[in-house]
């Protein structure tokens, strides 16, 4: 699924359980907490995956830096720099991707509320 494809599953499923939350129609609450827990756990291993992608260029970054500090040559400055730029991208990735988790947690608390 490509990072575009992502955020708008994302955004849909939280339209739905937004849509369900603020309806006055009577509501399978279980059910929409059972639905809404299982795509917290598609997301919750999506974002372990991508906190090992963000975790290796980090590693990547830090060793092409100190093999940069004692060889400096033109490539391997010009991999620095792509290197950085790449995981850069990937921190804001998993930032946004751990915040919209972190909100599910909190709609997921508001459909238990509505259970009892």
């Amino acid at each position: 699924m490509g990072v575009r494809n992502l955020y708008k599953y994302m955004e849909k499923h939280e339209n739905i359980i937004f849509n369900s939350l603020n309806s006055t129609e009577e509501k399978d609450w279980t059910y929409l907490a059972q639905y809404h827990k299982a795509q917290i756990e598609f997301m919750q291993h999506e974002r372990l995956i991508h906190l090992m992608v963000t975790l290796a260029f980090a590693m990547f970054c830090i060793t092409s830096y100190i093999i940069t500090f004692f060889m400096t040559t033109l490539p391997l400055l010009l991999l620095d720099v792509v290197l950085t730029v790449m995981l850069i991208f990937y921190i804001i990735h998993y930032y946004r991707l751990e915040n919209r988790v972190q909100k599910w947690y909190g709609l997921y608390n508001k459909i238990c509320e509505k259970m009892l």
